[in-house]
């Protein structure tokens, strides 16, 4: 009898492992997908920078084109005396 008294301790301790085991998996496959959330996040605000960055360029390179093109017309300009 016991033999069955420990045996029933031991599956009683094994069970609140597993229980222990089983929480503490949960938690993690949470955090898991938390941290998927966050990473997707991180990767749009990325694309959104790279977009951002290519505009700027774009806008430098067109605010230089015009500026060119305003010296031109004062050159222009200042040439005919006015």
């Amino acid at each position: 009898m016991e033999r069955i008294t420990i045996l029933e301790g031991k599956i009683a301790q094994v069970i609140e492992y597993v229980n222990r085991l089983t929480s503490e998996n949960e938690k993690l496959r949470q955090q898991v997908k938390e941290l998927k959330a966050g990473m997707k996040d991180y990767e749009e605000q990325a694309k959104k920078l790279v977009k951002l960055q290519e505009e700027i360029d774009r806008y430098r390179s067109e605010r230089e084109t015009l500026k060119e093109k305003i010296e031109a017309i004062i050159n222009q300009i200042d040439k005919i005396g006015l």
